[in-house]
């Protein structure tokens, strides 16, 4: 799949895993996504706030359904997440490098979810003008 049929502009999209430390992947991804996309919610129950963004404990919690869910989590937290995906009408999932789970990606394609995985967002997803 393409990579550019996955991410468009006019997206929502979830960061599950983001990261209030600039070293951390979780943390470059929003902050890359926050410049290019209009609508782009964080996700960690350890945050109440990422650079002055409201940071949402799950899915369940955000203001908005995300078009998109990006996984920056263990990947048996990526089984829960890929489960409420689903419950919630969310289609489309990438997960990052480290994240991915034979069980979820297993999941997803039974469940009629779109999955990328083997793809680093940052250097694959944002190669060509989203």
């Amino acid at each position: 799949m393409r990579t550019n049929n996955f991410l468009r502009r006019g997206n929502t999209i979830a960061v599950v895993g983001v990261s209030a430390n600039p070293e951390k992947w979780g943390y470059r991804i929003y902050k890359t996504l926050k410049q290019r996309f209009r609508e782009v919610y964080p996700v960690n129950p350890k945050y109440r706030e990422i650079e002055g963004d409201e940071c949402y404990p799950d899915l369940k919690s955000l203001p908005q359904k995300p078009d998109v869910v990006i996984t920056v989590v263990p990947p048996k937290i990526v089984e829960k997440v890929v489960k409420t995906a689903k419950e919630l009408g969310i289609r489309k999932v990438w997960m990052q490098p480290g994240s991915e789970s034979g069980e979820a990606i297993n999941f997803c394609e039974n469940n009629g979810i779109i999955c990328m995985h083997n793809a680093c967002f940052v250097m694959d997803g944002l190669k060509t003008d989203l």
